[in-house]
């Protein structure tokens, strides 16, 4: 099984915690976030697992090899030379992650007690190109699908911009970090350079294999900002 740890992010909302390092070694309860992501994806028993590199990258790299980590394989992806955000980024790395089986991608500040088995399973079940796990949560920016659970459109609810076709009867949900696609998804794209996976989730929309899974009920918590880290704290003894 394979994973993608999205760990290459400025992490200007954590500041001053990532004025000397990423935000992927920013600590909650002693442990770096991307510590934290490792020791699941080894509980779940990820074989393979590559993490994107960019801010502080001699410090995630470093990091990475004082890890015992068994019997699974960390691989870097550098983007040392350009930023290439989620799209761009996991394109980039896609020569680390070849084959067909799905790829298990996860936000390195997202924290959840989701199994990512439940999510990789749903996924191979509705033959999806890509399958996002969505939550119900205050957002402005949501993405938007059928009644199907078909991604139709993303919209910004605050100054009403969107993308692709959200329809007026389609329900709105929050993106939760947590996905699986298929290398398929990216051996079409014509996109190059610096892009987000939703505007590539958005372009393959149409075909109605961009799919989206309720996972309501699951602890979630996106540490972006400082205040975040006391909750990240209390809720990490169900994340491990």
């Amino acid at each position: 099984m394979k994973a993608m740890v999205f760990a290459a992010g400025l992490g200007t909302r954590l500041r001053p915690h990532t004025n000397d390092r990423p935000k992927a070694l920013v600590e909650v309860a002693g442990i770096p976030l991307l510590g934290i992501q490792l020791m699941r994806l080894r509980k779940f028993g990820f074989k393979l697992v590559v993490v994107n590199v960019h801010h502080f990258a001699d410090l995630v790299e470093q990091y990475i090899s004082s890890l015992e980590l068994g019997e699974m394989q960390v691989l870097i992806s550098d983007e040392r030379g350009l930023l290439l955000d989620t799209g761009g980024g996991l394109l980039h790395a896609l020569p680390l992650l070849a084959g067909n089986e799905p790829v298990y991608l996860c936000n390195v500040d997202v924290l959840t007690d989701l199994d990512p088995h439940t999510l990789i399973q749903t996924h191979t079940g509705g033959r999806a190109l890509a399958s996002l796990g969505l939550l119900k949560r205050d957002t402005a920016r949501v993405l938007c699908f059928d009644s199907h659970m078909r991604l139709s459109g993303w919209r910004n609810t605050s100054t009403g911009e969107s993308k692709g076709q959200p329809g007026t009867s389609d329900t709105e949900w929050a993106f939760c970090g947590l996905h699986v696609v298929q290398s398929e998804l990216l051996q079409e794209t014509t996109r190059r350079g610096v892009f987000s996976i939703i505007d590539l989730y958005l372009d393959q929309a149409p075909g109605g294999r961009i799919l989206g899974v309720d996972l309501s009920g699951t602890r979630w918590l996106d540490v972006g900002k400082p205040a975040e880290l006391a909750g990240a704290a209390e809720l990490l003894p169900w994340v491990l």
